[in-house]
Order: structure tokens, then sequence, then C-alpha cells
């Protein structure tokens, strides 16, 4: 049996909440216990001083788009691989807004067989409607039978109602989880910024955040008739807030993301028109930021997401609202979680939470933890090592990142998927 012992490290545990000094003893594959900082190593183990580094579960960054199939010059299941091995990301829920969609047992085989080669966990979220159209729902129970782990539309919200509670109902015969995109798909047609003085003044088209309420108000309605798992992929305004509780008040399965960009950028970034900070939903004012720290913090927000969305040069080089929203982050989440926790808005414990365990305990796996029996599943970083992001350093086959020439701090020095090393020294 093949064991390591990774000594002298920083156990951050999401499970326990705990930061302390400690040791991991990782055994096949999978973490045996934890012990003393100084503890001895079993004989013929092999030992890996962390010298006070940060070791904690790898990242679970729920919904992450793969260019396989159909964009592939975008990213690839290879380089989206390597990327979340460099950025700490040891399981990668993947989206199902390919070209074509992953909404038949065909396109998910084939996409599962292709996850097989990459360096980290990819799991694949299916369509929730037959060509993400919204007009027919798909075969969700055989979907299920062959990994599907949630349904979603991704951004493409669901207007027919009659079809969305349908699949709703069916969806809680077979105990699958789905996936919304709270927004009114009226109002925010065409928007590129949040409604507002600062949009007006700079002219690009917005929409009011009350899309995102009346969207999740419309949503939850449906979950409270149909009883089925909800997840919201994107809660980003203080108003929205409100709503989520009252639905778990009244005992519903619901819980609710964000992704990392809104809780580290704001409205008035898209300030000089660079494309790169053009998101769906837009950025929100900073006031909304700040509570959306708050609600990860007091557990109102599940998950914390990179949304990582590759996008090619020629899809940014448009003006700001012709531009394709989105950026990629699997090599950014963890220097950018890094910010929230230097400001003092989130523990790293709590940042594991929203990052790693949630997200696994949500669509049921078993990562995202440093308890007994857990797969080893691990990063080792140094959330204070300081750098200036080049965006032509990322692994990424396409660059657009918002944090592109920015000071980060938070350098991932190794990435372990089932104790196995696939980034750093010796991977």
């Amino acid at each position: 049996m093949s064991a390591t012992l990774f000594a002298n490290a920083r156990l951050i545990d999401p499970e326990t909440g705990s930061d302390a000094p400690g040791s991991l003893l990782v055994r096949d594959g999978r973490i045996v216990g934890a012990g003393a900082p100084g503890e001895a190593a079993p004989e013929g183990a092999a030992v890996i001083d962390c010298r006070g580094r940060a070791l904690a579960p790898g990242l679970v960054d729920w919904g992450v788009k793969i260019g396989e199939p159909g964009e592939r010059h975008k990213e690839s299941v290879r380089s989206a691989g390597l990327a979340a091995a460099a950025g700490g990301v040891t399981t990668l829920i993947a989206r199902p807004d390919t070209l074509p969609p992953i909404d038949t047992p065909e396109s998910l085989e084939f996409v599962t067989r292709r996850a097989a080669d990459a360096a980290v966990n990819i799991r694949h979220m299916a369509a929730l409607t037959k060509a993400r159209e919204g007009r027919e729902m798909v075969e969700i129970g055989f979907l299920t039978d062959l990994g599907a782990v949630a349904f979603t539309d991704g951004v493409r919200v669901v207007t027919d109602t009659r079809v969305l509670s349908r699949a709703m109902i069916y969806a809680r015969g077979l105990n699958a989880l789905i996936v919304g995109h709270p927004q009114d798909a009226g109002l925010s047609r065409g928007a590129a910024a949040t409604g507002g003085k600062f949009a007006s003044l700079y002219g690009i088209p917005s929409v009011s955040p009350m899309a995102e309420v009346m969207g999740l108000d419309r949503d939850l309605s449906l979950v409270a008739m149909t009883g089925c798992r909800w997840h919201a992929d994107q809660i980003t305004v203080a108003a929205a807030l409100p709503a989520l509780d009252r639905a778990r008040q009244a005992g519903l399965d619901v819980t609710a993301g964000i992704s990392i960009h809104h809780l580290t950028l704001n409205e008035f970034d898209v300030g000089d028109y660079r494309t790169f900070f053009r998101f769906t939903p837009p950025l929100r004012s900073e006031d909304d930021r700040q509570a959306m720290v708050q609600a990860v913090a007091d557990g109102a927000i599940d998950v914390i997401a990179s949304f990582h969305t590759p996008q090619d040069e020629e899809s940014k080089r448009l003006p700001f609202e012709a531009a394709a929203p989105g950026a990629v982050g699997l090599q950014t989440l963890l220097p950018a979680a890094m910010r929230l926790y230097h400001q003092g808005g989130l523990s790293l414990p709590q940042l594991w939470r929203a990052m790693s365990l949630n997200p696994a305990r949500r669509l049921g796996l078993p990562s995202g933890r440093l308890s007994a029996g857990a797969p080893a599943d691990l990063v080792l970083f140094d959330p204070d090592a300081p750098f200036v992001l080049d965006r032509f350093t990322l692994l990424s086959k396409s660059k657009n990142t918002p944090f592109d020439g920015a000071r980060m701090q938070g350098r991932v020095l190794g990435t372990w998927v089932a104790g196995q090393r696939v980034f750093g020294e010796g991977a």
C-alpha cells in the first residue's frame, strides 16, 4: 500500500471549521486521518513537508464551460483539466451548453468518455430541455442513470412555466437536482450592465436588479408547487435574499450560488468598456457585492464558483454590449477568493465551505472534506504569496480574464487527485 504524510501543514477543514497546524496521512488515494504537526510518518511512507502552507480539500468548481463538443478552439477537456489542476480545482462540474448541448444519453456518454483523460475529476450536468429551447424536457431518468449530476438550461431561462413545472415534477420523482438561472427573461434581454445612474451615464444597455428578484420569485413558487430539489446558479443582489430565506423557512429544498467575479468586482469595473468585465448577470453595485459576501459568511449563499466561460478574442473584441459574456476562472478562483480572505470578509474555512464542501454535498460527491475515508483530493497553497496576473500564462485556451494585470495573492503550490499529484513539483 502506498502512503504519503503531508507534514507541517496548516490544515483548512471546512467540515469542522478549523484552521490549525497539523499533518495529514493519505493511503491508496484516500485520507486516513489528521494528526499533530510533528507526527512521525509510518514506515515506508513518503513525506511532503508543507512548510506551514495551507492544505485544504481541492476545490469543486460548479458550472464550468468546456468547449467539447463544438467549441474546442475555446477550451478542450485537456486544457480545462490542466487549468483546473493549476488552480487547485480537483473536481469540475461541467455545464451542458455545448454545441450541440448535452441533452441526450449519447451526448452525455461522449463527454463522459472524453473526461476520463482529464487531469482532474469531471462530472457533467445535462440540459433540462431538448436543445435548451424550453419546449420539451429531456430524458431525465436515462441521463441520471448515466451520471448526470444535475439538470439545467444554463442562462437560457425556461419561460414556459408548464414545461418547467412538468420537468420539476418528473425530477422530484427521481430525486434529480434542477439548476435555475433566476432572471426575468423579458427584462434582462440584451442587458450588459445593472440599471442605474452609472449605466445610463455610460450608455450601456442595462437591467434592473429586480429582474433577478422576479425570476427567483417565479422559480421558488414552482419549487413550492412541485417539491423538487432546486439550486439557483447565481444570486447577486441583496433584494433576492429574503425570498431565499422564506423558501428555506417553508422547508423547500433550495440552495444558491454566486460567481467569484460578483463577489470581488462591481459595476464600476465596466467603466473602461473592457469586455472582460461583461458578465451574465451583469456586475452589481458595491452595496450588493458587500451584501453577497456577508450572505456567504452567514450561509445564505451556499456555493462560490468561477463560472468559467472561455471566449476567444473575436468574441470579446466587440463593442461592450455586443461582446460575448463571461470570463475564464479555473486558475483565478483561488487567488480571487483570497481577496475576500485578506479583506477580512471570509475566513479560509468559510471560503472552503462554499468552494468545496457545499458543492460536493449538494451534488452527492464524496470530496470536499479532510475526514477519514474521503478521497485525497487536495490543494496546497500559500494564501499570502503575491503576484501580478498575466493572462497569457493561464493554461486555458482562452485568456479572457478580468484580472489581467491585477495584483493578487494566493499561489497554488500543489494539487492532488486521489493521492496522485497533478500539479506542482513532480506532477
